[in-house]
């Protein structure tokens, strides 16, 4: 699995937000648990992610190294930094996503002590990449990114691609 989410994290480095999602919906155990022949095959949880998935006889298609592997928090950053394009870095939000074309619209939330960011992101021209407007609480940005702030308030933030 490692080898396959550095895959969907290369990808959306290169922009090609839609093969980065297509990857990453492929790593998702509960695709390859989708069929009876699935779960037989898998033997593994279908809610871990496996580190391995078996191509030898007579093992093909088996999950191993579940529970106790970085598979799925690597899994969770490719997800969430690489294609949704939330990063935290030196107490900011930074935004560069990395989607499939036909994503129009999506919508986050980020809790940052006792302030609740609410995120959406907007695909006008559908794009892969490319923030063109933020915009927090009404106010456009210089950057793309968000200062944090833990003032007990709710904001609104607006991500514009394009």
């Amino acid at each position: 699995t490692h080898a396959s989410v550095w895959s969907v994290m290369a990808y959306a480095q290169l922009g090609d937000g839609d093969q980065a999602a297509e990857l990453l919906r492929m790593l998702n155990p509960i695709k390859r648990t989708s069929t009876r022949t699935g779960v037989y095959a898998y033997k593994v949880e279908p809610y871990v992610i496996a580190a391995d998935i078996y191509a030898e006889p007579p093992h093909v298609r088996r999950g191993g190294w579940t529970w106790y592997t970085g598979a799925a928090g690597w899994y969770y950053r490719a997800g969430v930094e690489s294609i949704l394009g939330l990063q935290v870095h030196d107490g900011s939000l930074v935004f560069n996503p990395c989607i499939p074309r036909a994503w129009s619209n999506y919508s986050l939330v980020y809790q940052h002590g006792n302030s609740r960011y609410e995120i959406s992101f907007e695909n006008p021209k559908g794009v892969m990449r490319g923030v063109v407007l933020v915009e927090v609480d009404g106010k456009r940005q210089s950057e793309a990114s968000v200062v944090l702030v833990d003032d007990g308030l709710g904001h609104v933030v607006r991500v514009v691609l394009g």
